[in-house]
């Protein structure tokens, strides 16, 4: 702990360094006791139809971009109506001649494929509430789909994600997914690329298989594991309950996983977010999303798949952190510490708080 005493780390103010991107993040324990009287947010009232005939990602409804949905059973794969990228032929080429720009106005073209996946016809399931066999076969559809984009010459990375709750952005409330795969490598990946690649070569081992031994050592921060992965609040964490998920077998990719660790991870997925959803009683809203090695034409071997959950709820289900103002200006700040969180996930149950929906049909 570089000369600090362990037990101060619940009480007293200190700063935590984050080893997979080089930065710091501010403790303040003593600051979780301080009353509450900032924007709450309003309750959501979760009770969504099985089918909704005005979502356009439900089966046989017509999308924004006009075109409409097979009556799909499955998962269901489209290229996104609206994308941020933009293949290679339709891009646009150049953003023009950078030849007499000023120095420090530097752009460069990008390009790259934007997808959407849904994780079943119910409008009203979400992980937690998907059968194994419904999560298994969303991590199927991520891991074809990563080998897919991935194969394309223009295609360095393939980043795949999941916003959930209108409080993260999240436009539509049936349950999916997005992939973006770009021809460079975004910034986050490309932080803990740099960092997992200097690790390896001045320890000849991997930062988070390390990291994961000693995290299951020291058992504060663990809170659900299987013989396949492991769940942590990392000691770095900035978001209240933000979790990391690291297989216990080094893989960089996943299409690089077992049939028993599809099964082992759809099982984390629905304990994680079963957890959530049990924590406040209410749909957890959260960011998540796996970051997993490149698809260039580079041997990465100290890429280790994980997956980072950024949960923006603090203490209840309508009140959530902010990042403003210091965390903005100088570097983020917690009040509520790691191991006080992960405590307090471990102890919930794995039952969902309420009954589950019914099974019928969509429609």
């Amino acid at each position: 702990m570089n000369g600090i005493d362990p037990r101060t780390l619940l009480d007293q103010p200190h700063r935590r360094y984050n080893p997979l991107t080089g930065e710091w993040v501010l403790v303040s324990p003593h600051r979780a006791r301080r009353p509450w009287l900032g924007q709450v947010e309003k309750a959501r009232i979760e009770d969504l139809p099985a089918y909704d005939p005005e979502c356009y990602l439900c089966p046989g409804n017509l999308r924004v971009g006009g075109k409409r949905n097979p009556d799909y059973s499955g998962t269901y794969v489209f290229d996104n109506d609206f994308p941020a990228l933009l293949p290679d032929q339709d891009a646009g080429g150049s953003p023009g001649d950078q030849a007499d720009a000023p120095r420090l106005f530097r752009a460069e073209p990008v390009s790259g494929l934007c997808r959407v996946v849904c994780f079943s016809p119910r409008h009203d399931l979400t992980l937690p509430e998907l059968t194994p066999q419904e999560v298994e076969a969303v991590l199927r559809t991520w891991s074809m789909q990563t080998m897919e984009l991935g194969s394309r010459p223009d295609i360095r990375y393939v980043q795949v994600f999941e916003n959930k709750g209108a409080v993260m952005g999240c436009s539509n409330p049936h349950p999916h997914s997005q992939i973006w795969s770009s021809s460079y490598i975004p910034n986050e990946p490309a932080k803990e690329m740099a960092s997992m690649r200097a690790y390896h070569s001045q320890h000849g081992s991997c930062l988070l298989c390390d990291y994961l031994s000693d995290e299951l050592q020291a058992g504060v921060r663990v809170t659900a594991q299987n013989p396949h992965f492991v769940a942590v609040i990392p000691f770095w964490a900035v978001w209240p309950f933000e979790i990391l998920v690291i297989s216990r077998r080094h893989i960089g990719s996943l299409t690089d996983l077992t049939v028993d660790e599809i099964g082992g991870l759809a099982e984390m997925l629905q304990e994680i977010t079963t957890k959530y959803d049990n924590l406040f009683e209410s749909s957890f809203p959260y960011s998540m999303g796996f970051h997993q090695s490149p698809t260039d034409d580079q041997a990465h071997p100290e890429a280790h798949l994980h997956l980072h959950f950024y949960p923006p709820l603090l203490r209840s289900a309508t009140v959530r952190k902010f990042m403003v103002g210091f965390e903005m200006l100088a570097m983020p700040q917690r009040d509520l510490t790691p191991e006080t969180a992960a405590q307090r996930l471990r102890g919930l149950s794995s039952t969902y708080y309420r009954s589950r929906p019914a099974r019928e049909g969509p429609r």
